[in-house]
């Protein structure tokens, strides 16, 4: 997932002349003590789980990476000579410049692969790498490397194309909104809103705050509580139509979230006891827990919706948009269900004040830990999850080589079968042979189709390369494909799916990354 949506994002940074940064690399996992604790992971796990979304960004070209405040295997991000200068630079071939983060460099490291120290130049300012170069701790072909690199990077995306009042720090003070601009947020908000629950088709036909009172129309009369007087609230739901109920919390850098609460249990609780139409739009930093779920009658989550959230949800609520989106993580049912150990998090021996932090689950991160031990949806949602205001079926499922290379061409039809215009997401799963040692699925694929009218049906059509039908072995520090029956798995989440189909993938020579 991380792989696909990397690259259009640094796509469009450069586009505008603006050299890019893919970070944190790498294993910065976690914000309790950040800038001391040593993430134990194994090769295997670095490769398949922790690396494929800095290769998505170095395919679209990005022209800097920046490395994290934390060790990896008792050695400091930013001078690491295995993940910095071999996994990265040398195996991964990414042809950018390394900066650090703010004041992660421990030592004049550019033998290692650092090429940048921010903020400051306590480790590498011309006195110290002069003497380093005079002791030949140093080289002067690292140097030239470490140069080229940062001027390749700027020339590469036209920042040497521009005049220096361009890049004017003073410009970063001014207001460059735009009603296009505008637009766009307002769009990207909308489409990007998950409908996590419809019961009943609460949200079936559009319901006619700003953006929804707005929405709603002369003839409709919107009434607002703040939530602070929980019985004022649902007495309020008790007489409308329908409640729109916005929740959200916060997350923030330097520290990890104590829980996954969003804080407004009782409220939501309360109001859907009140009333039976209920709507809940839970703005959050990620994966959170909704133990009110089955009692309310919708959900949305919109994440971290923009400046035109207020509009875009309203668009989503009324049905001038249908939401597409899909979940890109987990909502656990209750706190800690892949049970972590505090050996895993925050990390021991003090987890306070953790020195080490060990990923002993290994591959068996998010829903495939919840699809290898059996793991099923009360009050959460699955990896992938996301409705529409229509409905979809899958059909007519063929996995055949691909004529374009040693990989395989996964193809499918996906039909509207509802009432209303709408978008869906296919999602394809791999499940390799169990000698592989692979989790039961994994995401290898998605498309979003067109806008498919009532009725109307569309082909899909997948790509596995040799890289997804393989494994990284640690032994050999290479991808090698594996041979033997495979199932595609394709549908509408993890945890919906459509259709299924075994084909057999005789191998091929290993390949690289």
């Amino acid at each position: 997932l991380g792989y696909r949506l990397a690259q259009p994002a640094i796509r469009g940074i450069q586009s505008q002349k603006v050299v890019a940064n893919a970070k944190h690399w790498v294993m910065n996992n976690q914000e309790t003590a950040r800038d001391s604790v040593s993430e134990e992971v194994d090769e295997r796990t670095r490769y398949e789980m922790y690396y494929p979304p800095f290769e998505g960004a170095i395919e679209a070209g990005v022209g800097s990476f920046m490395c994290s405040y934390n060790k990896i295997n008792g050695i400091w991000s930013c001078e690491n000579p295995e993940t910095l200068k071999h996994d990265l630079k040398e195996v991964l071939g990414f042809k950018g410049y390394v900066m650090s983060d703010w004041g992660a460099t421990h030592s004049t490291s550019i033998m290692a692969g650092l090429d940048n120290e921010q903020a400051s130049a306590d480790w590498m300012d011309d006195e110290l790498i002069s003497a380093e170069l005079a002791a030949g701790v140093t080289t002067q072909a690292a140097v030239d490397d470490s140069v080229t690199r940062i001027l390749w990077s700027m020339f590469s995306v036209g920042v040497m194309d521009e005049p220096v009042s361009t890049w004017d720090f003073i410009n970063l003070t001014k207001n460059v909104t735009s009603d296009v601009a505008s637009d766009s947020a307002r769009h990207l908000s909308a489409i990007s809103t998950v409908l996590l629950k419809n019961d009943g088709g609460a949200l079936v036909r559009p319901l006619a705050f700003g953006g929804v009172r707005g929405a709603a129309g002369q003839g409709a009369k919107v009434e607002f509580n703040d939530g602070s007087d929980t019985e004022a609230a649902a007495k309020l739901a008790q007489a409308a139509d329908y409640t729109i109920v916005f929740i959200g919390c916060l997350s923030a850098e330097g520290s990890d979230r104590d829980d996954l609460s969003i804080g407004d249990e009782d409220l939501v609780a309360a109001i859907a006891k009140a009333s039976s139409k209920v709507i809940v739009v839970a703005s959050v930093p990620g994966a959170v827990l909704m133990p009110w779920s089955k009692d309310v009658a919708a959900i949305l989550t919109n994440f971290m919706p923009g400046q035109e959230a207020g509009n875009a949800i309203a668009d989503v609520l009324f049905g001038k948009v249908n939401p597409s989106a899909k979940l890109p993580l987990t909502f656990p049912n209750v706190e800690n269900e892949t049970k972590l150990t505090p050996e895993q998090w925050p990390g021991v021996p003090d987890v306070s004040q953790p020195f080490y932090a060990f990923y002993t689950e290994k591959l068996l991160v998010g829903y495939r830990y919840y699809d290898a031990h059996g793991l099923t949806f009360d009050t959460g949602f699955p990896f992938g999850h996301g409705l529409s205001y229509t409905t979809f079926a899958y059909s007519d499922l063929s996995v055949r080589k691909s004529i374009h290379g040693a990989g395989m061409l996964v193809q499918f039809k996906v039909s509207n079968t509802g009432r209303v215009a709408g978008s869906e997401v296919a999602q394809l799963y791999l499940a390799f042979p169990s000698i592989a040692g692979e989790p039961p699925l994994q995401l290898k694929g998605f498309k979003k189709t067109e806008s498919l009218k009532p009725g109307e049906t569309v082909q899909v059509e997948l790509k596995l390369r040799t890289r997804d039908l393989s494994i990284y072995d640690a032994t050999a520090h290479r991808w090698t494909p594996v041979a033997g029956t495979f199932r595609a798995n394709v549908g509408a989440s993890s945890r919906d799916i459509r259709l299924r189909g075994d084909f057999l993938y005789e191998g091929a020579t290993s390949v690289y990354v």
